[in-house]
């Protein structure tokens, strides 16, 4: 049965899948408050959409306008922006931020602390450690021409994130790539590249008994 505990917050329209638990102090499918100055988009957004078994943590907050698959955690005091979609079966931890128009695919993992900037993709099976820092616009906030080179970067199936890991707008980390701990990532990574250090250096390939399936 679905439980909905008496301090959360659900608002109207909001749909809430068979099974879901949402917990206290929890906000789910409020719509977006936006600064005077914002360049998104203003509109009235979709109610959200949690899928069966979801839970939102204590203290989470989950925006309208975004689809969450089924059995998905959202952890205590993390929080998911408008416009966003994940697969079944993902992990987002405590305190981590999903923003606004990102895709995360199924069976994700994002660890605690996380930042996942807007315009965003994450494919399916990617691990994301804790305190990893993703950005999308080169010139932070500078000049017009901003508005159409702004895009967050592209993490493909099964990639693994180091801890503390920076990843600069708009790069591609392939497919079964590992990126180290605190490495800073400044092009493209290819498939099943290990990369470290700052700016990230290619040191070898993922071993085969590493990549899934194996």
């Amino acid at each position: 049965m679905t439980e909905v505990a008496d301090t959360a917050i659900v608002y109207p329209g909001t749909v809430v899948g068979e099974g879901c638990r949402i917990l206290d102090y929890a906000v789910v499918g409020k719509q977006p408050t936006l600064s005077p100055r914002s360049t998104a988009a203003r509109e009235e957004l979709p109610p959200l959409e949690l899928g069966a078994g979801t839970v939102v943590s204590t203290g989470a907050v989950v925006f309208a306008g975004t689809k969450i698959g089924e059995r998905v955690v959202v952890g205590d005091q993390a929080c998911v922006r408008e416009r966003c979609s994940t697969g079944d079966d993902v992990v987002i931890g405590r305190g981590s931020l999903i923003e606004n128009d990102t895709a995360v695919g199924a069976r994700t993992k994002i660890q605690a602390e996380a930042y996942i900037t807007a315009y965003s993709t994450l494919e399916e099976d990617v691990f994301v450690a804790p305190c990893v820092v993703t950005t999308n616009d080169n010139f932070m906030g500078r000049t017009e021409r901003r508005h159409e080179l702004r895009r967050g970067p592209t993490i493909r199936r099964g990639a693994r994130i180091g801890g503390a890991a920076i990843l600069l707008p708009g790069i591609e980390v392939g497919e079964e790539a590992f990126v180290g701990a605190g490495a800073v990532v400044l092009r493209d990574v290819p498939a099943r590249a290990v990369v470290v250090g700052n700016p990230a250096r290619r040191i070898r390939d993922v071993p085969d008994d590493e990549l899934l399936g194996a």
